[in-house]
């Protein structure tokens, strides 16, 4: 899915929501359990309930990875049935991946080709060579780590370096890179208050930005200091969204909760 397209949905169905399916197999309902695969029930359930209002789904890789061939098997089902039933919505493998060029070519090739995910969550720590693999792909997104919304971010990211944080020597650098038109950038939703700066290096690139929600941070100031004109934004909702509830009707309340943010992101459109 190109840049354009995924415009084009986000204006079509008045919405920048991502939601992530940080599926933890210890907090799904346990009434799940007894299913073949827990997994994607709880997924594909969430997926049904909250698609109207999203226009992006990231898996959190971790979460399948450490339940080892069962978790690859129950995230390929989960890709598989966006494919399928809903084409339309952009896809982010949450893989954080970054290597040594072969090895990070071997990965893009994983979430790429094999997986099919529209875009992967790549970490620059190891420069060029680790990340222009995945630019490679034509109509595919590299989206960089630059300014996450965890605590840990103040430790490296926004350190001075000959006089500028680093995490703005990250974003300018990779601008410099092969198919830089295909990066996009994470900035945590706690961070907002730096956006308007990244935004005067990166005008026209999407952001991935989490931390809207269970970590605190605000729609309305990412939307103030991030928003363009062509929107620029995916704004990711994780445990908000699909922990809000363990009932039997987790799927019904996730979808009134995704529902209730895709008003808010709607209000901010019409300020365009």
């Amino acid at each position: 899915m190109t840049s354009q397209e995924l415009t084009e949905q986000i204006f079509k169905k008045q919405t920048f929501l991502c939601v992530g399916l940080d599926t933890d197999i210890d907090k799904i309902p346990t009434y799940l359990l007894s299913e073949k695969d827990p997994v994607f029930s709880f997924n594909k359930a969430i997926i049904d309930a909250t698609h109207q209002s999203c226009v992006a789904y990231k898996p959190n890789i971790a979460f399948y990875e450490a339940l080892g061939a069962s978790g690859w098997k129950s995230l390929r089902k989960t890709i598989e049935y966006l494919h399928t039933e809903y084409p339309e919505l952009y896809t982010i493998a949450d893989a954080k991946r970054g290597d040594i060029g072969n090895t990070s070519r071997m990965y893009a090739k994983a979430f790429f080709e094999d997986l099919g995910f529209d875009s992967i969550t790549v970490a620059p720590y190891m420069g060029k060579d680790s990340v222009e693999p995945f630019l490679e792909f034509d109509n595919k997104h590299t989206i960089l780590l630059a300014l996450t919304s965890n605590e840990g971010a103040y430790d490296f990211q926004t350190q001075h370096i000959d006089g500028e944080e680093l995490y703005k020597k990250v974003i300018k650098t990779s601008l410099d890179w092969n198919n830089s038109e295909n990066l996009m950038y994470v900035v945590g939703a706690t961070k907002a208050d730096y956006l308007a700066e990244i935004r005067k290096m990166i005008p026209d690139n999407f952001l991935l930005v989490p931390g809207v929600g269970a970590q605190g941070g605000s729609l309305e100031e990412v939307c103030k200091y991030g928003i363009t004109p062509n929107v620029g934004l995916l704004v990711n909702s994780s445990r908000k969204i699909i922990y809000a509830s363990d009932s039997s009707n987790f799927a019904e309340i996730a979808g009134a909760k995704a529902e209730a943010i895709q008003i808010q992101m709607k209000d901010e459109l019409a300020k365009l």
